[in-house]
């Protein structure tokens, strides 16, 4: 074991910033004594090892949105590849992952404090090979059935997962000043992977590969890089002791009525982000074949990923409006841009014009992009109104926060069921009607319902949350 201390600053005040760090190196790469809310142990060691664990949380979670919305692109190739699937079975493709990874975040979210942040890291990082390699085995032979297709499809979910358990690991690691800053890099080095699967899938599944598609490479190219992010975590990331699992203050959180109230405002923004994210590219191919995909050159490209790049990075900054006019007004004004983009959609789509139908789109995802970014932002303002308001005291006002942490990574995850609303109200719409007007209609309701909701429970100052605007 090795150790390390720092003193504390002199004329520190007497809290925790002016406790002395003594840090325990044990084998494994644990570490015992963290403390980041010591000012001088922070900028003389802390920072260090928190940024070199965040930036390998990163890339992990990266490649875990990767994996978890390989589907979404693969499937607009399976009929070049010899699948004969229908429409409604190509949504379940869709849509599977999103379900699965929905729901693997609540398990994620308990690990790290179980078997420790580095170790959950090399876990999490390997179990993406299981659907990355497997898809690149199914998709190699057109026979294969639509039940092996959707149980690999299934399994991408895991990568869903990643995120909840890479969210709670990095908070650990940074002061409270700095939570937000980690964390915002941490959810957008995340989402933009979407991005990133939809750009370069298409291309590399096409170099050299003449008149046919390479589809297996769709899950093959990335096996080196996950094989890359398991040896980083293994090699350069740290297991915190002081990392411990709030199993009380999530079962409080879940008895709290606000957290399903901004569960369905996060269902209705992050939601859409990975719904439409994921079922983008077969909407171009349905509605715009055409343009479904783009020579450039011996490859081929798919417009299809601007979407998901422009909703990740309009992310940040919806953190940051929301900072400056507050959660609620910033929430408000995206849902109104997110159902107007729907509403426009819904008018043009007549119209056959795929320049029009791809900038309607590009709003309402920079829409839904800030709105992830400020409804997540309005958690933390929501448990502080709600402490502020019971008028408790120190003990009270620990276990609102404490009500509040859990609540981050719960909402995160029942908003991520959005992912597999959206393809399938989609799916339904065409089974029944033959076309999208019917899902866009019921998009633009429940943007105008979350909306009002919003500002009734929200913007218009309330009692149980003493009266202030959020």
């Amino acid at each position: 074991m090795t150790t390390s201390a720092t003193s504390p600053a002199v004329g520190a005040p007497a809290d925790q910033s002016s406790i002395p760090v003594t840090l325990t190196r044990r084998p494994g790469r644990w570490i015992d004594g963290w403390n980041p809310e010591n000012t001088t142990f922070w900028q003389q060691e802390g920072r260090a090892i928190a940024r070199r664990n965040l930036g390998w949380s990163i890339f992990t979670e990266f490649l875990g949105f990767i994996v978890w919305q390989l589907w979404s692109i693969v499937v607009v190739m399976l009929p070049h590849a010899g699948f004969t699937f229908t429409s409604s079975e190509a949504f379940w493709l869709i849509s599977l992952p999103s379900l699965v990874g929905a729901t693997m975040r609540f398990p994620y979210t308990f690990m790290v404090a179980r078997v420790g942040g580095r170790n959950w890291t090399i876990i999490s990082a390997a179990l993406l090979l299981i659907p990355a390699i497997l898809l690149g085995v199914v998709v190699s032979n057109p026979a294969t059935p639509f039940g092996v297709m959707l149980v690999v499809a299934g399994l991408a979910g895991l990568g869903g997962g990643n995120f909840a358990s890479s969210m709670s690991n990095i908070t650990y690691f940074f002061p409270q000043k700095e939570k937000g800053w980690a964390l915002g890099l941490n959810a957008a080095g995340g989402n933009i992977g979407t991005a990133v699967a939809q750009f370069a899938v298409p291309i590399v599944v096409t170099l050299g590969a003449a008149a046919t598609l390479n589809v297996p490479l769709a899950g093959w190219m990335w096996v080196p890089l996950i094989l890359l992010a398991i040896w980083g975590a293994w090699r350069y990331m740290d297991n915190l002791s002081n990392a411990k699992a709030d199993l009380a203050g999530s079962a409080a959180a879940l008895r709290e009525p606000h957290l399903w109230i901004l569960s369905l405002l996060y269902i209705g923004t992050f939601g859409s982000f990975i719904g439409f994210a994921s079922v983008f590219p077969k909407l171009i191919a349905d509605q715009f074949p055409a343009f479904s995909t783009i020579q450039v050159g011996q490859a081929t490209l798919s417009l299809a990923f601007l979407g998901a790049l422009v909703g990740s990075l309009a992310r940040p900054y919806g953190g940051r409006l929301a900072d400056r006019l507050g959660g609620a007004r910033v929430t408000v004004g995206a849902f109104a841009v997110m159902a107007l983009g729907a509403l426009a959609v819904l008018w043009t789509m007549p119209l056959k014009s795929f320049g029009i139908f791809l900038v309607c789109f590009l709003v309402l995802f920079a829409a839904t992009g800030i709105g992830n970014g400020s409804t997540y932002r309005m958690i933390p303002n929501v448990f502080a109104g709600r402490t502020r308001a019971m008028g408790g005291d120190a003990a009270a006002a620990a276990a609102m926060q404490r009500k509040a942490a859990a609540a981050l990574g719960l909402i995160s995850a029942i908003g991520a069921y959005g992912g597999f609303v959206i393809p399938q109200v989609l799916n339904a719409s065409q089974s029944s009607t033959g076309g999208y007007t019917a899902a866009f209609v019921g998009f633009v309701i429940a943007y105008a319902v979350l909306l009002t909701l919003t500002i009734a429970v929200y913007v218009i100052p309330r009692r149980s949350l003493a009266g202030q605007r959020i």
